[in-house]
């Protein structure tokens, strides 16, 4: 009983040396640490990240049994790991760097940029569904990219540029399968399409689903580098699916479409629904294009 009043004594103590400034340095560690799990669990890099803390396990337990042999080979090993790790894993440390650089400056751009009145974005949300759910009952395939925050003007000068208001026989017209434009992207911005016939960047991964076309890999790729909205129909299945943030969610229904669209790219639209956007948050967590097994 003494032993647990003086830990407890112990621990008040070190509690009173905390300052302002150690909490802030705290909370910033914990919020790295957050994201670098983040890292490792959408990626490839869990499996190399458990092989490392075994090959830290095996080190420490030759240091403990003094089996020098064996240390030596894994202290230069580990020596020799961060530049592995920083070659080996150059593309999802480059895909971290620019999320956080997007949305680090994504409250700078809404002060300086003009929104599109609600008007235009839900009548592009509208059509775009009205669009989909035909071209999902006749197998048509579609991929539109939402832009946000993130700029595509990259993307957007590989198609052919677009000045229209979004209409859903337009949408059907651009995806008909002898259109030229068919194979590419529709990329809207601010309610408006500004090009079409886009190419956008395939997504890396090797655990996507074999039964997933160029289509599916095309839009996870984007929402992988941006924080842009996508939306597929599959040309085999007629399915609906939706990229955000580098998760994938097929089987979707023309409504379940409308409420993602307008939860994620109306202003408010939250604040009107409610607590919907919780639900949202549900929706998508744990939703990695790794489980999608359907």
């Amino acid at each position: 009983m003494d032993t647990f009043l003086n830990y407890c004594i112990m621990v008040v103590e070190y509690l009173r040396l905390i300052t302002i400034s150690d909490l802030v340095d705290i909370l910033i560690l914990t919020y790295l640490i957050y994201q670098c799990i983040n890292l490792l669990q959408w990626t490839n890099a869990a499996k190399v990240a458990k092989a490392l803390l075994l090959m830290v396990a095996f080190l420490w337990i030759s240091y403990q049994f003094n089996l020098n042999a064996i240390n030596f080979v894994l202290s230069k090993a580990v020596e020799l790991g961060f530049l592995a790790l920083v070659i080996l894993f150059q593309p999802e440390i480059r895909r971290f760097l620019e999320q956080v650089g997007s949305s680090g400056r994504s409250s700078l751009t809404r002060f300086f940029r003009n929104d599109a009145p609600s008007s235009e974005l839900e009548q592009a949300i509208r059509e775009t569904v009205s669009a989909y759910a035909e071209m999902s009952q006749n197998k048509v395939g579609a991929l539109i990219v939402f832009e946000r925050d993130t700029k595509l003007d990259n993307i957007i000068s590989s198609g052919t540029s677009f000045q229209s208001t979004v209409n859903s026989e337009l949408l059907k017209n651009l995806f008909y399968n002898k259109a030229p434009l068919h194979d590419g992207a529709v990329i809207i911005r601010r309610g408006r399409i500004v090009a079409a016939g886009c190419m956008l960047p395939m997504s890396d991964s090797m655990s996507l689903s074999k039964d997933l076309g160029m289509r599916h890999r095309a839009g996870l790729g984007m929402s992988e580098r941006s924080d842009a909205v996508v939306a597929v129909v599959s040309e085999e299945t007629g399915a609906i699916s939706i990229m955000l943030r580098g998760n994938l969610r097929r089987h979707l229904s023309p409504v379940t479409l409308d409420r993602v669209l307008r939860n994620e790219l109306l202003p408010g639209a939250g604040e009107a629904e409610g607590r919907e956007r919780k639900g949202l948050l549900t929706f998508w967590q744990g939703r990695s294009h790794k489980r999608e097994r359907e």
